[in-house]
């Protein structure tokens, strides 16, 4: 969008109004990636919010060389990584009985109109985010900036601080293990498309 360029120099000038702009542009796919990092609506919310915070306390130092969308993703991704082994350190002793509580809830589509069509994109969802649930913090964080928002393997090597071999590697990983568990939910699972990428696998 043209005045993205815009809003972000203003916005490391100090001009608050322009990083609302960007933050209004910027709320859903940054909630999206939390919120398939995370798998809970009030903690992707949450995470949403942390990061913008941290965008907005080091946007002076963001390079206008490199997408802005790619360093502001690259943040919440970050962020979602650090909760997630916040998460399991202090967690883990409880997920037997979190079970049932884990289950994603997914946001309405305002747009779904047929009952049966939606129920079974809400069982896909979750099929999908049950088996994220089950990967390594930087594998997940590595699909879903693949394949959720078309990060290059350079971008996502340079976004999660690995090497593109080490990326190659854990997607590699990391779609064997989502496509099993898939299997192992449903025979026949079908792959949602992204609305910023690619097919899920």
């Amino acid at each position: 969008m043209n005045e993205e360029p815009t809003w972000i120099f203003q916005a490391q000038q100090g001009n608050d109004e322009a990083f609302t702009r960007l933050v209004e542009h910027y709320q859903t796919p940054v909630f999206n990636l939390c919120y398939r990092m995370l798998g809970e609506p009030e903690a992707a919310e949450d995470a949403a919010q942390e990061s913008f915070l941290r965008a907005y306390q080091n946007i002076s130092r963001y390079d206008r060389q490199r997408p802005f969308a790619t360093w502001l993703l690259s943040i919440a991704a970050h962020h979602c990584i650090d909760r997630l082994r916040r998460r399991r350190l202090v967690l883990f002793s409880l997920d037997a009985e979190r079970e049932e509580d884990d289950r994603p809830t997914e946001l309405p589509d305002l747009e779904a109109i047929d009952p049966e069509q939606e129920t079974i994109r809400r069982q896909e969802q979750e099929s999908i985010q049950t088996a994220l649930r089950e990967l390594d913090a930087t594998d997940r964080a590595a699909i879903v900036l693949r394949y959720w928002y078309d990060f290059s393997e350079v971008e996502i090597a340079e976004s999660l601080n690995l090497t593109v071999s080490a990326v190659k590697s854990r997607l590699h990983r990391a779609r064997k293990a989502v496509a099993r568990l898939l299997m192992a939910q449903s025979p026949e699972p079908r792959v949602e498309r992204m609305p910023y990428g690619s097919p899920a696998l």
